[in-house]
This record gives structure tokens, sequence and C-alpha cells, in this order.
């Protein structure tokens, strides 16, 4: 095997992706398979996890595992951490992919109800996977927590504060379990920039292409695009990266 393909290998390693049946965490999880990790499919709507793994596996020929959960109540997060045990005997790498943004008719408007979803699922979920999943890592062998966050984080807009406001809690979460369960168990953090999923179907051509006549890269982003970043942070690639954050927005916000 030579020096590259032995970096990036996964062979032997469980990974856990939430969110994980469609959009930037479906590929993602094929990725992750395809590198050579078993790989755990978990999300709300268990028939779509199930669809996705059977598709995985026969692509890979990995094992893999459909769990439906909520990742927004704590004892469905814990539940979830023992089920990977008991099934596989440890978690090397946790993608805390699942997240939500719902719109809203004004920011005034916004409903208590509404704040809590939202906190919950792309936040408050994370942080306790991460601190159940990263203690257990830091017992045994080590790994990688991955958190798909947004560029919103960081520059957040009218449309989406809580969601954005969320992923800024995440990103802080990133550097503090990095340093929480150090030297063991790195954590980074991927931020995407707009991408081109089921949910953006409704945005229309003219929307997508003014969107694009932004990105320095020429286009919005497709799931795919993400794969090669969350393989390098979930492998020996990455041994001396930790509580870093990864933009991936195509140049939109250029950084310096």
């Amino acid at each position: 095997m030579s020096l590259a393909n032995e970096l990036f290998d996964l062979t032997g390693k469980v990974a856990v992706v939430t969110g994980g049946s469609r959009g930037i965490g479906r590929s993602i999880a094929g990725g992750l398979a395809a590198a050579g990790a078993d790989v755990v499919i978990a999300s709300r709507k268990l028939d779509a996890c199930e669809r996705s793994a059977e598709e995985i596996h026969e692509a890979t020929g990995r094992r893999m595992l459909a769990v439906g959960f909520h990742v927004g109540h704590w004892d469905e997060c814990s539940a979830l951490v023992d089920q990977v045990y008991e099934e596989f005997g440890r978690c090397d790498v946790l993608v805390n992919n699942a997240g939500m943004s719902p719109l809203y008719e004004s920011v005034a408007g916004i409903t208590e109800e509404y704040f809590d979803k939202v906190v919950s699922v792309n936040f408050k979920g994370p942080f306790r996977l991460s601190a159940a999943f990263g203690a257990r890592m830091a017992d045994t062998d080590g790994g990688s927590i991955i958190n798909v966050s947004t560029m919103g984080s960081l520059r957040p807009d009218k449309r989406d504060i809580v969601y954005a406001s969320a992923k800024a809690a995440l990103n802080a979460l990133t550097i503090g379990i990095a340093d929480t369960y150090a030297p063991s168990v790195r954590s980074n953090c991927i931020l995407p920039g707009p991408v081109l999923t089921d949910i953006t179907k409704a945005w229309g051509e003219k929307q997508i292409e003014s969107l694009a006549g932004m990105v320095p890269l020429g286009r919005a982003g497709q799931p795919d695009d993400y794969v090669g970043t969350a393989l390098w942070l979930a492998s020996e690639a990455s041994a001396f990266v930790t509580g870093a954050m990864i933009h991936l927005d195509g140049g939109l916000f250029l950084q310096t």
C-alpha cells in the first residue's frame, strides 16, 4: 500500500454519521465506507437511513447499520452511543452532520418552540454526542470528531439567525472538545457555503445562477464536494490537525 493510501485508509474503523441519509451526510457516509470504514447512519427517518445504508453496502461491501433517532433528544443520543458500542465495540469517527433551519416570517415572530427545536438539533444533540463518544474514544484508541457547521455561523443574516447562532455554538464546541479530549481525540469543523441538495431544489434556476455568479469558483457546492475534507479529517492524513475551522464555500467569503 502506498503512503498516500495508507494515510487515508480507514479499514477496521467505525464511523457514525448523523443526518447521514441525504445531502452532505449521505456523501460523507459513502466516502468513509469507500475508504474502508464500517458506518452507522443515524437520522430521524429510519426508512431513509436503511435505504442509504443498503446502497452504500452494495457499493462498498462495508458493514452498515441504520439507526432511527432524534438528535435533539439527549436520551436518544445516549441510546445511540450504547447501540454503536454494543454492535461494533468501538467508534473511531463521529460526524455531527444533522441540522435544520426552517424558514420564519420575522425575527420578532420566532416562537420559543421554534428556537428550542433549532438549537436542539444543531447544538444540543451534537454537544451530547461529542461528550459521550469523545469520552469513550479517549478511554480507548482515540478518534476524530467532525462537526458540520455553516459559513453563516461567521456571517449570519436575517434569514437564519437562530440556525447561525446554534452553529456558532457548534464552532465553540469544536474547540472545547479538542481541548477536553486531547491528545488522543481530535475535533474539527467543516463550514460549508451554499450547497445544492434536495432542500434547495425549490430555489429555481435564476437564484442558483445568481449565487454561482458570486462564488469565485463559479458554482454552488455539491454534497460530494465535502467528502475529501471529511475523509482527510477522519484519517491519519490530518493527524496534527485539531480545533480547526475549515471553510468550504468555493471562495465566497475569501479569507486573509
